[in-house]
């Protein structure tokens, strides 16, 4: 069973690429805290790749932005490619089927706008 359930913060702004058959897509990079600390009794983070495709790219893209966080659940994919040194280089990336956003910077600025607003 290939399941990956990760929560975590954009760590960059999402953007929209076009890939030549029409599907869009994005890479979002979160960083994710693990739960325990190491050696020197502090916390780390782990930064893992996540590849969005079309409205889930789209409505991510849309709907959230840096410092925001997400819930993915996904799959690990693994693929390799060749470098233009003939090198063989493997990469492991989380596909998402599911994106929920947990926390909005645009819809806590809305909120706070109409409470400001409203006073």
């Amino acid at each position: 069973m290939n399941n990956v359930l990760l929560v975590g913060r954009l760590v960059k702004e999402p953007e929209i690429i076009e890939t030549e058959k029409g599907n869009k897509r994005t890479i979002v990079t979160i960083a994710v805290g693990r739960s325990y600390k190491n050696y020197n009794g502090e916390y780390e983070t782990d930064f893992i790749n996540v590849v969005l495709w079309n409205g889930i790219a789209e409505n991510t893209c849309e709907y959230c932005k840096k410092g925001d966080v997400i819930g993915i659940k996904g799959r690990i994919e693994s693929r390799k490619y060749e470098t233009d040194n003939n090198e063989t280089k493997f990469i492991i990336e989380i596909i998402a089927e599911k994106v929920t956003f947990l926390s909005s910077k645009k819809v806590e600025e809305q909120v706070s706008k109409k409470n400001v607003e409203s006073k």
